[in-house]
């Protein structure tokens, strides 16, 4: 991260795909050529943990901070293995333009039930599946096993389930293994599957040039197999084993009563009793699976806002100091090179600051959010950044450049717009005006959301924040990235220094 490149931003599940979701199929594997076309050096992406219906399809609330998703695997790779007929995926979704969640979970469980089978009966070698149960085991087993307690008892909150699976007796625990064995067989599975394609992807893209960059949220859900079987380092009632303290943000300019957001929180005192062990196993996994980490909310990680559970809003919170520096020593300690990036929006104090500069962190800039005042020095405007930064267009919780300026912005927002531009209004074309601004900054790393790429107004927006349905739905569409979009960022990544390795060859090239 300490030398010029940019990138494109796109979730695996907005890629195009025959099968009602993006993918880690053909079209991930070309839009890998892509990247390398346009002379880019980084493809980022948002947690690719599995997603549920009770959470509205957020990759940001699962049940697991380790998992994959698998409705992330690709049909044509498992009719590739053998696995799946070809007669199995004809069947395919309705073209729609945006996710269709419900359908998809089912198409997808047919199609990995199916899988599952053909696997159990083929006797070729399992040493690839064999290895992978060893090596994820640490957090694959509890995993799994959650999982298929979770499907007997229909989703019900783990702290609702039968006391001793809820304390995790062992005894119990070892008849649920006996119960559930083929659930549990499949869940195993269904992560084998998930993990080998991904890795295959990645493995693909650092070939061609492409660093992936991941993104790890900072809290996990309440109901997800990391608190039932860690109970002892987040804070909850030692009888209900509810939470008595959850997470959020406090009042601030946006919103008079802060954000609660309603994740348990972490018990750091316990955390320290353990060596940080439960932090340090979550971040070695993600830089398994990822080039560079993303952590989502770092201000978290220096002080955190604590809230009492059973409160409606964020008001009655309290600061919670964190113990950065011991936790970040064993992670340096244990992870070399340490490539993170800080999500630093919104209201950042000196302590975070002090913590970034210590370990070498960069922070996050976002374009759009830098003409909301008339201030020459506003630190989101490209002539104030610093090299250390990595730069935005915009995120998945922003809109679109072009629905920003027809749905968002203030005059006054693009009349600045307009003066640090040096035009006159913001028509057509005005996306790649402001993805010059980055391109050209002294920024060592820019990220464009490919939706800006395009050009494409409101409707493609990934999240709004705020929201509980309506999000995360949005794909590309067949032949929606054109080769003009890849010449126009090749040339902005050769002009102004950033232009990736040359694809290797054998690749495919996509134009």
């Amino acid at each position: 991260m300490n030398k010029r490149g940019s990138g494109v931003l796109l979730h695996v599940t907005s890629l195009d795909s025959r099968y009602g979701i993006g993918d880690m199929g053909p079209a991930a594997y070309s839009f890998a050529d892509s990247l390398s076309d346009a002379k880019q050096s980084f493809w980022q992406i948002l947690p690719l943990s599995p997603t549920e219906p009770r959470h509205a399809n957020s990759p940001y609330y699962s049940v697991s901070a380790f998992a994959g998703n698998p409705i992330l695997v690709s049909p044509e790779e498992l009719v590739k293995e053998g696995l799946l007929s070809g007669s199995d995926v004809r069947a395919v979704p309705s073209g729609s333009d945006l996710i269709d969640y419900e359908k998809v979970f089912t198409d997808k469980k047919k199609m990995l039930e199916k899988a599952f089978r053909a696997f159990i009966k083929n006797k070729r070698s399992r040493d690839g599946y064999e290895r992978f149960l060893s090596e994820e085991g640490y957090w694959l087993e509890d995993y799994a096993l959650f999982k298929a307690i979770d499907s007997k008892f229909r989703g019900m909150p783990w702290n609702k389930w039968p006391a001793e699976l809820r304390d995790r007796d062992p005894s119990s625990l070892s008849r649920a293994k006996n119960e559930l064995s083929e659930k549990i067989e499949k869940e195993r599975f269904s992560q084998y599957l998930t993990f080998k394609q991904w890795y295959s992807l990645r493995a693909y893209s650092n070939a061609k040039g492409i660093k992936i960059i991941g993104d790890v949220p900072i809290y996990t859900s309440y109901h997800s197999a990391d608190v039932w079987v860690n109970q002892n380092i987040f804070k909850l009632d030692r009888v209900t084993k509810r939470p008595s303290a959850v997470s959020g943000v406090p009042p601030d300019y946006f919103s008079s009563t802060g954000q609660l957001w309603n994740n348990p929180v972490y018990d750091w005192i316990e955390l320290k009793n353990t060596g940080y062990d439960w932090w340090l196993k979550r971040v070695k996994h993600a830089f398994r699976s990822f080039d560079v980490v993303r952590i989502d909310h770092f201000r978290g990680l220096v002080q955190y806002w604590e809230i009492p559970a059973g409160e409606k809003t964020a008001v009655k919170g309290h600061w919670e100091d964190v113990p950065t520096y011991e936790l970040f020593d064993v992670f340096r300690r244990d992870i070399p090179g340490f490539p993170v990036i800080a999500e630093d929006l919104g209201v950042i104090t000196d302590d975070v600051r002090r913590a970034m500069e210590h370990y070498g962190l960069p922070g996050m800039k976002v374009l759009l959010f830098a003409f909301g005042n008339d201030d020459p020095e506003h630190p989101y405007l490209p002539h104030n950044f610093d090299k250390h930064t990595v730069a935005y267009t915009g995120t998945h919780d922003n809109n679109t450049i072009s629905g920003w300026l027809a749905g968002e912005a203030s005059a006054k927002e693009k009349k600045r717009l307009c003066a640090y531009l040096d035009k006159k209004g913001t028509g057509p074309g005005t996306n790649w005006e402001m993805i010059r601004l980055l391109m050209m900054s002294v920024a060592d790393t820019v990220i464009i959301p490919l939706q800006d790429v395009l050009g494409l107004g409101g409707k493609a927006r990934m999240n709004l924040p705020g929201t509980a349905s309506g999000n995360w739905r949005w794909k590309l569409r067949p032949g929606e990235l054109k080769k003009k979009h890849l010449v126009t960022l090749a040339e902005m990544a050769k002009v102004y220094g950033r232009a990736g390795i040359d694809a290797a060859k054998g690749g495919k090239s996509a134009v």
